[in-house]
């Protein structure tokens, strides 16, 4: 394939090779078009800055093999499953599982791995790894993806999504045409963040590592590009990425879209959030016309529907539990307190808790401090450091290597302290954190329900403790109504997405002005107060009250 920079591209355009000629060539040559993307370390330029690029095979004389999509179907013990059988284990699941009214049903759900039929060598390193039961995304998610269907998949985080998309993932590449040097990938992976991108990759090579000759490569920014570089250009066969990234080497020509027949959006609501609308829209309307989309989001806002709805074909839509609300698996904790309180209030408590541990001779609790600023990161990390407590920062500010290093000391023990930014909020997997601390609420909703879900995964207990001044009133309201349905048995999802965060702060802006007015009004006394001034302000309070409830109401 070869990248053809911008200034060089009107003497090539009037060259032997006319633009016509090439698009209409497309069967020997795979030529797409892109808009080249910010890598994700530098995603908040302006989009307007982006530009084109053309990559095609080196050898466009050679055509590509055809995608293969083999015929999969489970043991026949899941075969013979009646309609209500099935019903019934999904309800046990928790899971729900939607279809087109035109389309088939979906395949039934497998509780077990050896009811898949999976290759012999994922299932090796599946017994390898101890993964005895699939949970319930996998259980769902997984026969949906090896039947060769679009999939939109949404689960809480700590669910088991990543491996109900790598385990088809890899069971389709190795039902493809080998790999050679310069050529695929066959399957691409897009994640918002470094971290979850090296979590996925970790999970490939986790379910591949008996697999001769079956490479991956991990394409993100603030890592050698040369290195990448090299691994793409010797052929692999996934790739998992960032989107800016993997578009610099898709316009350095280090690798091609041409074979890739699996793709997977990870977290698709965090990238939309991130402004990678535009890079995942161009990789996905220049794929080859036969390939399979599984699209996962840990939430589903109006936004995802429309990207689902243009890119993926007739998809199975499978939701595990109430996915946009707080998990119930995490004690939540909201202490109200001044803002210079705070860092000594947090100080007392993990001391007390290390005091606690000590004691009782059990380990420190693995524990993430969120705070709003990467300023404060580093002074709350100094001042537990200066406690005696091992606490390590994590923000965006800091370099790979850094952040890296701080993931593997908490992950291996030798930190127990993380104190981060939101980068830290979503997709960051660690066993066995037992307790997050919101120094800092965040502005919404959604993103409190991201931070404490790092806590409570995968069925165990987990602790949440939030301070609050009078700024945070109104994300409290939403916390408390929250937890007391959560409580009752009656959980309510909350919407999602820009959209709902825009109306969300809409709503908390409304509700602010009523309160400084009506303020306004008792300190000016009864005699100087205006029937319909004082009327309009309790009915925009009113009203501000009924949209929230509407809000909380409205579910995915």
């Amino acid at each position: 394939m070869s990248y053809v920079p911008p200034h060089l591209r009107n003497s090539i355009s009037n060259s032997s090779i006319s633009p016509s000629s090439s698009s209409s060539s497309t069967s020997s040559s795979s030529v797409v078009t892109l808009d080249a993307a910010v890598d994700n370390h530098h995603r908040h330029h302006n989009n307007n800055n982006l530009v084109s690029f053309a990559c095609r095979r080196t050898s466009p004389s050679l055509p590509l093999p055809d995608p293969v999509f083999s015929l999969w179907n489970p043991s026949d013990r899941v075969l013979r499953l009646t309609p209500e059988q099935i019903e019934e284990v999904r309800s046990r699941l928790n899971v729900d599982v939607t279809v087109a009214s035109d389309s088939p049903p979906a395949h039934a759900p497998v509780e077990s791995f050896m009811d898949m039929r999976l290759h012999v060598s994922i299932m090796k390193d599946i017994e390898f790894h101890d993964y005895t039961r699939p949970t319930s995304i996998q259980a769902q998610a997984m026969p949906v993806a090896l039947s060769g269907r679009d999939l939109l998949g949404c689960a809480e985080t700590g669910s088991g999504k990543t491996a109900a998309f790598t385990i088809p993932m890899i069971q389709h590449c190795l039902a493809q045409a080998p790999i050679k040097r310069g050529d695929g990938p066959l399957a691409l992976v897009l994640a918002p963040t470094r971290e979850l991108a090296q979590q996925i990759e970790k999970e490939v090579k986790a379910f591949s590592r008996s697999l001769e000759n079956f490479k991956t490569a991990i394409v993100v920014g603030g890592t050698n590009i040369a290195e990448q570089r090299s691994e793409l250009r010797g052929g692999v066969s996934i790739v998992v990425a960032t989107p800016g990234r993997f578009i610099d080497h898709l316009q350095q020509g280090n690798t091609s879209l041409g074979r890739i027949s699996f793709v997977v959006l990870d977290e698709a609501d965090r990238m939309l959030d991130m402004g990678f609308e535009p890079q995942i829209r161009e990789v996905m309307r220049n794929l080859p016309e036969k390939h399979q989309t599984l699209l996962f989001s840990a939430t589903m806002p109006v936004e995802i529907e429309e990207l689902a709805q243009e890119y993926l074909s007739n998809p199975v839509q499978v939701k595990v539990g109430k996915v946009s609300s707080p998990t119930a698996n995490v004690s939540q904790i909201l202490e109200k307190i001044s803002e210079i309180e705070k860092i000594d209030r947090l100080l007392a408590l993990l001391v007390e808790e290390a005091s606690l541990a000590e004691r009782s001779d059990h380990p420190f609790p693995l524990t993430i401090v969120f705070v709003e600023r990467k300023t404060r990161c580093d002074e709350v990390a100094e001042a537990l450091v200066a406690q005696g407590l091992r606490a390590v920062a994590l923000h965006g500010g800091r370099s790979q290597s850094e952040r890296e290093s701080a993931l593997r000391d908490f992950r291996n023990g030798s930190t127990n302290i993380l104190v981060a930014t939101d980068v830290a909020s979503r997709g960051l997997d660690v066993t066995g954190v037992s307790h997050v601390v919101n120094l800092d609420l965040p502005k919404t909703m959604e993103d409190y329900v991201h931070r404490i879900g790092r806590t409570g995964r995968a069925g165990s207990m987990g602790h949440a403790t939030s301070f609050y001044t009078d700024r945070d009133m109104f994300l409290v309201a939403q916390i408390k109504k929250a937890i007391a349905d959560a409580e009752s048995g009656n959980v309510i999802g909350f919407a999602t997405g820009k959209i709902a965060r825009r109306k969300e702060k809409e709503a908390a802006a409304a509700q602010k002005g009523a309160r400084i007015a009506m303020s306004k009004l008792a300190m000016n006394g009864p005699a100087s107060v205006n029937i319909e001034d004082k009327y309009k302000f309790m009915i925009a309070a009113s009203n501000m009250k009924k949209e929230g409830a509407a809000d909380s109401a409205w579910d995915d």
